[in-house]
This record gives structure tokens, C-alpha cells and sequence, in this order.
């Protein structure tokens, strides 16, 4: 037991030690925990950023009077057939009306064709325009299929009568019909989205549609035809619309898509 004076020597140190330590260096108290969970912060919803407003001008509703009825009230989107017809039979006052369009749901099948355009496919039970006359026309043996340049005549009299309307007395009545139009695209599923923002995209879109010259080569593995050239078949349902109603139709309607565009893009 002689090693006991310095075992207790080394308790007396450490004892000292910890009694200095506790004094002089003992840190800060820790601030208590809050026990009260705070809400988190949510940010309300952002408003739309809206480039391309839509509320006409004076001077547009003049181009709209001679074809709409500005003194009566907008009716309900559901209710909108009938007074959609009666507006379209003034529009195209020496055409026939059941020939292009299909009436029926008209300002909701024209919101779900502009939306869709860009995509692979257009859902056919959707449209508010008639299916081109005739059959699509192709020429050639398997292997060298080509679109039949006869095709292109069946779209001339759709692109005749669009390039008929005077564009700023179609915008007018557009705009002044447009809160049906916004109603029906946010029934789409786009609540916090602008529609004539998407049309004026759609547009732009369309536009930049590559041009094509024949002869256009084909393929037939199924069905339906398909374009031989897969950057071509790669491209959106209304690209490939342009492409098929012949180079001629689509610098043309391109024409009309740009008198538009300048009319529904100006910043009020």
C-alpha cells in the first residue's frame, strides 16, 4: 500500500481541477428549446406574369360591331353554341359553316385544338374543324412513297377561306369574346395560366414549322403513313400539318398566322 499517498495526491489534484474548471470556464447556459412549433411562412399563389393582355381598344370594337352585337352580355360558356353559331354565319356570311366546323362545344374544341398543336397528336374527338375532304393521296411503290402533290389541293379551299377574313375584325370579336376562351382553357387544367399567351406560342411554334419541298418520302408500316424522314415524323402534330398541306398552303398560311400574331401580341 505505499503507492496510497500518491493515489490520494491525484484525487486532491483532481478534485481541484474540476473545482476550477466548474468556476471559471463552465460554458453558457443553453437557451431553452421552444417547444411552440411556429406555422411555417407559405408565400400566396403568384399572379400570372401576362405578356400579352387582352382588352380591346375602342376603335376594335368598331371593327367587331358590324358582325357583334356589343350591346348584349356575354353568354355562359356552356350556353355559348347557339349565339357561336349565329356570330360564325355572320363571319362567313357566303360560306357554308358545316362544311369547316363543327359547332357543337365550338370555343372549348378551338381551346383544346390551339393547346395541342404543339404536341405529338391532336385528339380527334376534340376539333373544331371538319376533317379534310377526300383521302390523304400518296404515290409510288412501298420504298419510294411519296405524298401525291394532288393531295395539297384538298386544304386550298380552308386556306382560301381563312385568307378571306379581315384579321383585325376577327381579333375584335376575339377579344371581345375572350373571357369565354380564358374560362375554357382554365378548365383544362390550367388555372393560374393566360390563353392567349398560349395561342400567341402555339402561333411562334407554328411559325418556325421547317419548310418542305416534295418530293416528301413516306412509309407505310401499319396503317397510316408516316414520314420516311424522322427528323419530320418527329415533329408536333401541327408541323406535320403544315408540311402535308403542300409548301404553297403553308407559306400561306403562315401569311395569315403573322397578321395575327401582330394584331393579338400588342401590349395594351
Amino acid at each position: 500500500m505505499k503507492n496510497w499517498p500518491a493515489l490520494i495526491g491525484f484525487v486532491v489534484v483532481g478534485i481541484i481541477l474540476a473545482v476550477v474548471w466548474w468556476f471559471y470556464y463552465q460554458p453558457e447556459k443553453p437557451e431553452p428549446v421552444q417547444m411552440t412549433v411556429k406555422p411555417p411562412v407559405v408565400a400566396p399563389p403568384a399572379e400570372p406574369v401576362i405578356q400579352h393582355p387582352v382588352a380591346p381598344a375602342p376603335s376594335e370594337l368598331e371593327a367587331a360591331a358590324p358582325v357583334l352585337d356589343l350591346e348584349q352580355p356575354l353568354p355562359k360558356l356552356q350556353e355559348s353554341d347557339m349565339p357561336m353559331a349565329e356570330l360564325l354565319g355572320r363571319l362567313f356570311a357566303d360560306q357554308k359553316l358545316d362544311r369547316f366546323f363543327i359547332l357543337e362545344h365550338f370555343i372549348e374544341r378551338f381551346v383544346v385544338m390551339v393547346d395541342n398543336l404543339p404536341r405529338p397528336q391532336l385528339p380527334k374527338t376534340h376539333r373544331p374543324i371538319k376533317q379534310t375532304p377526300g383521302a390523304f393521296l400518296a404515290r409510288g411503290e412501298r420504298g419510294q412513297l411519296t405524298i401525291d402533290p394532288a393531295n395539297y389541293r384538298r386544304y386550298v379551299p380552308l386556306v382560301k377561306m381563312l385568307a378571306s377574313l379581315d384579321t383585325r375584325q376577327v381579333v375584335a370579336i376575339y377579344k371581345r369574346l375572350y373571357p369565354l376562351f380564358q374560362e375554357a382553357y382554365e378548365n383544362l387544367g390550367y388555372p393560374d395560366a393566360y390563353f392567349n399567351d398560349r395561342l400567341i406560342e402555339v402561333i411562334d411554334h407554328l411559325l418556325e414549322a421547317p419548310q418542305a419541298s416534295d418530293p416528301i418520302y413516306l412509309v407505310q408500316p401499319k396503317a397510316l403513313y408516316l414520314f420516311a424522314d424522322p427528323d419530320l415524323e418527329a415533329l408536333s402534330a401541327g408541323r406535320k400539318i403544315l408540311i402535308r398541306c403542300g409548301l404553297e398552303n403553308a407559306i400561306q398560311i403562315k401569311s395569315i398566322l403573322r397578321d395575327y400574331r401582330k394584331e393579338l401580341a400588342i401590349k395594351n
